[in-house]
């Protein structure tokens, strides 16, 4: 089917709900389309933090570009993965104007951490019915009072927006790591004093700005960090719990959405290699998708991870720093009948300092104080998309000009070091975002080995 918004075809599109539901016509279409039309290698993308369709869309057309030259002979389709998950319009996407990032670039010294109306509304739009506690939010923010009680009102309103039903699926998919076969704990950032956590949050943003600053040349290596200011931290604080709740959401739209239709699709195209690929939480989606595969499909025959935001360790089967302790994925990339490649930069700050500072279990007392930028805390608790895949036996290693000429393995997990490339944007979440470019279509084209 022909869609105006992309540049390639054909193309479908997958929405699921955040309990992981399709919608049954446009699931039933691919189904029905998929081998109809003459498709060989079906190259399925699911996004990460994003606001609405065009965004999603316009990333997609983006990404899908280059794939026609690349592999002029291959008979490709495309999907395009639609779920309920936002980002901060601080966050903008390279190479996307700002009437779909709905942001500016970097983050102003001087800028006071308020909602601003695109964030207030992509908040409502994945939070329904929670309106009164975003616009209580919003004004403890726009407020700033320098009373202890306003922050920790503000924590309670945070954990009050992001919380699920305990009966619902959701609440099952939060984990990356299990201890003796128990999920981890809720990260502390939820639980623990807000005050402190406000002001872990603000030292991190204080350093990512100081860090930006003499990068561009602004000031002089030896410049003082700027004093952090906590409800800096606060706003930091929203933004992360948000991101949990959607790091949640998408291993629940994986497993339970993604992996069963993606078996479907193997009873009705047998035929049709699928390449699944994810970018930020998309990647945490396509690989929960793997758990949600019915026994013996063999269909998926690669796997491409764009900056990755979850546990390095999510695929491990045993935990440097606790060999009780296992990734949730353990095994899964064994799913695949390919290699599940994860493409990596350290130029992403979003999951070289904030994302392993948020993503610290409950009841670890460390702070930030004393650490570098994507350093020792980003050790435990560091993300796929920083420094790649850890402590899976066997993952074999390359830099990204090399991969694209070398035959990348043809099974087991594969680190691409994708710097040369992904290394534009700003704080707080650098180059995470920096994911449309040729050479990383040539990835997903060499990981599936489409010619």
């Amino acid at each position: 089917m022909a869609d105006p918004d992309i540049g390639v075809t054909p193309y479908w599109e997958l929405t699921f709900d955040a309990d992981g539901d399709v919608d049954s016509r446009q699931r039933d279409r691919l189904l029905a389309e998929a081998g109809q039309r003459g498709v060989r290698d079906l190259v399925v993308f699911a996004h990460g933090w994003n606001n609405d369709r065009s965004g999603a869309t316009q990333l997609y057309s983006r990404f899908f570009e280059p794939f026609p030259a690349l592999a002029p002979r291959a008979r490709l389709g495309y999907v395009g993965v639609l779920w309920p998950s936002m980002r901060f319009s601080d966050e903008p996407i390279p190479d996307l104007p700002r009437s779909v990032t709905d942001g500016v670039s970097g983050v102003s010294a001087t800028a006071r951490p308020v909602l601003d109306k695109g964030t207030r509304h992509a908040l409502l739009e994945v939070f329904p019915g929670r309106a009164t506690i975003v616009d209580q939010l919003a004004r403890l923010l726009d407020q700033q009072s320098d009373e202890t009680a306003s922050l920790a009102e503000f924590g309670r309103l945070v954990r009050l927006l992001v919380e699920v039903r305990p009966q619902g699926p959701q609440a099952a998919f939060a984990a990356d790591t299990l201890s003796a076969g128990v999920p981890e704990s809720d990260p502390e950032m939820l639980f623990g004093d807000t005050a402190a956590v406000c002001g872990e949050f603000a030292a991190a943003l204080a350093q990512l700005e100081q860090a930006e600053q003499v990068k561009s040349g602004a000031v002089g290596a030896e410049a003082a960090v700027a004093a952090p200011r906590l409800w800096d931290g606060g706003k930091e604080l929203l933004r992360q719990a948000t991101y949990f709740a959607m790091k949640r959401r998408a291993g629940t739209v994986g497993e339970r959405g993604l992996g069963r239709v993606v078996g479907q699709l193997a009873r009705t195209a047998p035929d049709v290699r699928v390449h699944l690929v994810g970018h930020s939480f998309g990647a945490r989606l396509v690989s929960f998708a793997l758990r949600g595969l019915p026994e013996g499909v063999r269909t998926v025959k690669s796997v491409t991870l764009l900056q990755g935001a979850f546990s390095h360790y999510a695929f491990a089967a045993r935990l440097p720093h606790d060999n009780r302790a296992s990734g949730v994925l353990h095994g899964q990339h064994k799913r695949i009948d390919g290699p599940l490649v994860c493409c990596h930069s350290r130029h992403d700050s979003a999951l070289g300092t904030i994302y392993p500072l948020a993503s610290r279990m409950a009841g670890d007392s460390r702070s930030i104080a004393g650490f570098g930028i994507g350093s020792v805390l980003g050790t435990k608790w560091g993300a796929l998309g920083y420094d790649g895949v850890q402590a899976v036996k066997g993952t074999r290693s390359f830099r990204l000009a090399d991969a694209l000429k070398a035959q990348l393995p043809a099974s087991g997990c594969v680190n691409v070091d994708a710097a040369a490339v992904v290394k534009r944007g700003g704080p707080p979440s650098g180059a995470h975002s920096d994911i449309c470019h040729k050479e990383l279509a040539g990835v997903v084209l060499a990981a599936g080995r489409i010619t």
